[in-house]
């Protein structure tokens, strides 16, 4: 790997790689290092005798000589979502015994992540190699529930344990290696159920670490290598097409080389295919993916409190989450459907070469924009890509872009702002959004607001008033779209970035998988 400025590397650290089991056995006779109980309210509900009435919990209390009971009083452990306690045992199969809180109830997938998350939190605190879960209360689950509890743990868990460090002078390695998952079944189905969630939990950490790489480790040189890299590792369905300068020239692309422009570090266009080894194609999709590896604003620097300068390296976010989707999508080969992941890569810089308040740029389509403010790039880059994703004769393109801080305004910080004319499209993506857990809000495409996007001497300009950021920067991209194709915007602004913690998210990759398997199938 070339030098960086600052001679900074990422560490290579082999993350050990977590065996899951689905098992049915009594929980006493259950072995290892944390014995994880996810409880509800109800669950933890007491007799006049202060007995457990659960029958799990009743067990677990009987083996313990009602040390689970009288802790959980002195602790006011009372299955509260987000909380939990952990009793170290001296004397018992399990070294711990974990109650980790559900809520009032628990149905959706993302409660029984964050189960997970919560469980490898505290494997990470014991150091431990072996735990297995169990709900309090499963006797109410369908077949169909159990499997997607079962996987939703499964990813929880992977995320939760996971912790980039590869930039630490000491890096950590989690110790966490086994998995037992109980009560919920066993057999092929649920072992397929967790493969998946295995392979795209594995997506959304090389998606996290895609943001969480600075500017200067993470170059859009860099960002084709590691696409090229994915379309290597699962070549018996995946395909790289790199396009240089000189190629996007000849495409007519000076909507995105524009932005380009005032970098040191060069555009790279990148187009990776998913095509099944065999059978028909039913359905042609593409991902488009906003990828700035870095975004100073341009001439219209970002300055000032809340300009989020310092974490510019999130700008790639939408092609993160498209890149990781092909690297999910290579291990799990879903047959009928084709699926182009597009990204167009660039810095937004400032230099004499770069492009200036006031210039008009002409995208691929021949429409013609006035550039009335340089830190509005990602619409101009995504611009180019939709024609370009267009080109390839799909059904439905969406695309995804951390575009606007008018959704974040809109929305807060963990929902992504979703643009489409297309109820249908809506209709998928909203489906595969309940299965993966993540936050998603239809916005309206308001038609009317496109008055503010007219230039007197270009087609339009790149930015419209303060009011409807978010919408006019939508119908902006609207006008690079075939009204044949299927299209969604997505503005996921917000939820790339966990604040709080400093850290990527890997958002919309789990999303993107299951809406793609949703018209594999």
């Amino acid at each position: 790997m070339a030098h960086t400025l600052g001679l900074t590397q990422p560490a290579n650290i082999q993350h050990p790689k977590i065996s899951f089991a689905a098992k049915e056995i009594d929980v006493a006779e259950w072995k290892g290092d944390i014995l994880a109980v996810g409880v509800t309210e109800k669950d933890m509900s007491k007799d006049e005798n202060s007995k457990f009435q659960n029958s799990i919990l009743k067990k677990l209390d009987g083996l313990l000589d009602g040390m689970l009971a009288e802790a959980s009083s002195e602790e006011d452990f009372t299955g509260k979502a987000g909380k939990s306690m952990v009793l170290r045992l001296p004397s018992c199969g399990s070294k711990r015994v974990g109650l980790i809180g559900l809520g009032k109830t628990a149905s959706s997938p993302a409660s029984f992540q964050r189960l997970g998350e919560a469980v490898a939190a505290a494997a990470k605190t014991a150091q431990a190699n072996s735990v297995a879960i169990v709900l309090a209360s499963s006797e109410g689950l369908s077949n169909e529930s159990k499997l997607s509890t079962a996987s939703a743990i499964a990813s929880g868990t992977v995320l939760g344990i996971y912790e980039d460090s590869r930039y630490k002078s000491e890096p950590r390695k989690p110790k966490l290696n086994s998995v037992d998952i109980i009560g919920l079944g066993t057999g092929l189905e649920l072992e397929k159920k967790l493969k998946y969630a295995e392979n795209v939990s594995s997506a959304i950490i090389f998606g996290r670490e895609l943001v969480n790489s600075p500017a200067n480790v993470l170059t859009p040189a860099a960002l084709a290598a590691e696409a090229s890299n994915i379309a290597s590792l699962y070549s018996d369905v995946l395909s790289a097409n790199i396009l240089s300068t000189e190629q996007c020239k000849e495409l007519k692309m000076g909507s995105y080389l524009g932005v380009a422009a005032a970098s040191a570090n060069p555009p790279h266009f990148i187009h990776l295919c998913y095509k099944p080894s065999s059978g028909p194609i039913k359905t042609k999709l593409a991902l488009v993916g906003k990828g700035l590896t870095f975004d100073c604003g341009g001439y219209n620097i970002k300055t000032g409190a809340g300009c989020s300068i310092d974490i510019m390296k999130t700008d790639m976010g939408g092609s993160a989450a498209v890149l990781g989707a092909a690297k999910a999508l290579g291990q799990i080969k879903p047959p009928g459907v084709e699926v182009h992941f597009i990204v167009a890569s660039c810095e937004n810089m400032i230099s004499g070469t770069g492009m200036r308040p006031g210039d008009i740029v002409t995208a691929s389509n021949g429409k013609t924009i006035e550039v009335n403010n340089t830190d509005a790039e990602g619409r101009l880059t995504l611009a180019d890509a939709l024609v370009y994703a267009c080109n390839q004769g799909v059904d439905k393109i969406v695309d995804l872009a951390t575009l606007t801080g008018a959704c974040i305004v809109a929305l807060g910080p963990s929902i992504a702002g979703v643009f489409t004319p297309s109820d249908d499209l809506a209709k998928e993506v909203f489906e595969a959004s309940e299965v993966s857990g993540e936050k998603f809000w239809r916005m309206p495409l308001e038609e009317t607001y496109w008055e503010s996007m007219k230039s007197g001497v270009a087609d339009m300009v790149n930015t419209g008033g303060r009011q409807g950021g978010a919408i006019t920067a939508a119908l902006f991209l609207k006008q690079f779209v075939d009204e044949k194709v299927q299209w969604m915007h997505i503005d996921l602004a917000g939820p790339v970035w966990n604040d709080k913690k400093r850290v990527a998210t890997g958002f919309g990759i789990a999303t993107l998988v299951e809406w793609v398997l949703k018209n594999s199938s």
